[in-house]
C-alpha cells in the first residue's frame, strides 16, 4: 500500500463537503483534522459571518491568509474555507505542505447544498452574486489543485472512497 501524502488539503466551493469529507478522511487514515474556518473563529473569538459583516471581505482574507501561513502541520487533513484561493501566498504555502485536492461541484449543486447563505460566512465581494463568485473561483481552484475530485451528485462516502483509492492504493 502506498502511504498517503504527509498532508491532504481540501479546497472547493462552499457546500462542496470539505469539512465533512475531511473529518471522515482523517478518521479513516488516522490523521489529524484541521478546519481553517474553525481556526479563524477560535483565534478571533467571532463567527465568520460576524467578521465579514463588521470588518469586510478584505479584512477576512487577511485573517484567513495569516491563519494559513501560521500552519505547519504533519499527518493532517486540512479543510479550507472556500475563499482561500483568493490568496496566492496562502495557496502556495498549502501546496508546499502536501497534496491539494479540489472537491468540485457544479453551481447548481452548490445552490442546492447551501441553505444558510446569509449566516454561513461565505465571502462575497460587495455586489457580487453567488454565480459571479462561483465563476471567479473555479479557475483558481483548478490552477492550485494537484487533483480534482468530482463531487456533484456523489455522497460523502463515495467522495472519501475516491480519495482513498487515489492516494492509498498502488496504481
Amino acid at each position: 500500500m502506498i502511504h498517503p501524502p504527509d498532508n491532504i488539503i481540501l479546497i472547493g466551493m462552499p457546500g462542496a463537503g470539505k469539512s465533512t469529507v475531511g473529518v471522515i478522511l482523517a478518521k479513516t487514515l488516522g490523521m489529524q483534522f484541521i478546519d481553517t474556518d474553525i481556526l479563524i473563529q477560535q483565534q478571533s473569538g467571532r463567527m465568520l459571518q460576524e467578521i465579514l459583516d463588521h470588518d469586510g471581505p478584505d479584512a477576512f482574507r487577511r485573517m484567513e491568509e495569516e491563519t494559513i501561513l501560521s500552519l505547519h502541520p504533519s499527518n493532517s487533513v486540512i479543510a479550507t474555507g472556500g475563499s482561500v484561493v483568493r490568496s496566492r501566498a496562502a495557496m502556495e504555502h498549502l501546496r508546499s505542505l502536501g497534496v491539494v485536492l479540489y472537491l468540485e461541484i457544479s453551481f447548481e449543486e452548490m445552490e442546492r447544498r447551501i441553505k444558510n447563505i446569509t449566516t454561513r460566512g461565505i465571502v462575497l465581494l460587495p455586489g457580487q452574486s453567488l454565480r459571479a463568485m462561483y465563476l471567479q473561483r473555479v479557475p483558481l481552484y483548478e490552477e492550485y489543485a494537484d487533483d480534482i475530485i468530482p463531487c456533484s451528485g456523489e455522497d460523502l462516502e463515495s467522495v472519501v472512497s475516491q480519495i482513498l483509492i487515489r492516494y492509498t492504493h498502488p496504481g
